[in-house]
């Protein structure tokens, strides 16, 4: 386990230096978007093999989806904003990116984690067919609509300043092959992936053997920790550079694609497999969620971010972190 853990530390920082190399070739966003697109593709597939996997588990997707959530919105821009205040005492942003971010990341959430709580078509919690089915066609088609605001129509509310045509060259030159770049990028999040599984599926059993009653909810946690690694380091890096925006839009970004891309993705195995899935979260996962959203509504209200408001966001994520293992 050790072993495997240095491992996939390794292979993160192998990722994030050809993802590096993309963005300075490619520019912002896309840089941002073709790491973001590659980690939620690497998780929900992570997710969608252990699901499958064995003995039918209908939550697991609902608390690594859930995890995911909870780890960028209060961890990682808990501590991007931390850092960065400590370092740089304040730090500006783009209100309208930012709250455009938000607002997708609120509306997917509601509607996938919260939702199913309160249809009447079938038992709490789940969706019946057709609503599962609808529910991931609006995920995929509110996603594809913050993507086209972030790369085309509205690009100028998600980055600092735009780069000239003379400076984008200039990043251009000092690159190397970005074809070779983009290989290694997959490479490196395929290893992540198959190192991730086999974690993972050491800790499942290891607690179903203790008789952990919250095994679900941990699992869920390391999963979705392990794969986004990649992302928060970035962010993380980003911040301390006072980069911020480049920092949120990364990890606001996984957010939206994990919940935008991997619930429809678990949403047609469940259909096509036959096999239930229980989205619904429970009454206290419910108000650290909507705790989290609220406070990233204030956080981010005043386009200036401090110290102190990296530690309110930390005080959500560390409070959730008890509640996993002491529920």
């Amino acid at each position: 386990m050790i072993v495997v853990a240095i491992f996939i530390f390794a292979t993160v920082f192998v990722v994030l230096h050809h993802a590096e190399a993309v963005a300075r070739r490619l520019g912002e966003p896309y840089g941002t978007l073709l790491l973001t697109f590659s980690v939620t593709a690497i998780e929900a597939s992570v997710i969608v093999s252990m699901m499958l996997h064995g003995e039918n588990n209908p939550t697991l997707a609902r608390e690594s989806v859930f995890s995911t959530v909870m780890i960028v919105c209060a961890g990682v821009v808990g501590v991007c904003l931390t850092l960065g205040g400590l370092k740089h005492r304040y730090q500006d942003i783009k209100r309208q990116g930012t709250n455009a971010s938000l607002a997708v990341i609120m509306a997917l959430t509601v509607l996938t984690l919260i939702l199913p709580n309160y249809t009447l078509a079938t038992s709490p919690g789940t969706f019946s067919a057709s609503q599962l089915a609808f529910v991931s066609v609006l995920s995929i088609l509110l996603y594809g609509a913050f993507v086209f605001a972030q790369m085309v129509r509205h690009r100028g509310d998600f980055i600092e300043d735009l780069t000239s045509s003379a400076e984008h060259e200039a990043h251009v030159s000092k690159g190397g092959n970005v074809a070779t770049n983009v290989l290694l990028l997959f490479v490196g999040l395929a290893g992540i992936v198959l190192l991730t599984e086999q974690v993972a599926g050491s800790i499942e059993n290891g607690l179903e053997f203790l008789q952990v009653t919250q095994a679900d909810a941990i699992v869920g946690f390391f999963v979705a920790a392990l794969v986004l690694m990649p992302e928060a380091v970035s962010a993380v890096r980003a911040a301390l550079n006072n980069e911020l925006q480049r920092g949120l839009n990364v990890a606001l970004g996984s957010a939206c694609a994990t919940i935008g891309l991997t619930i429809p993705a678990i949403g047609a195995a469940s259909l096509l497999t036959g096999r239930s899935l229980t989205l619904g979260l429970g009454p206290g996962d419910t108000v650290l969620l909507i705790l989290a959203l609220a406070i990233s509504i204030v956080s981010f209200g005043t386009g200036r971010t401090t110290m102190l408001t990296g530690l309110v966001h930390l005080v959500v994520f560390v409070a959730y972190l008890f509640l996993i293992f002491v529920p």
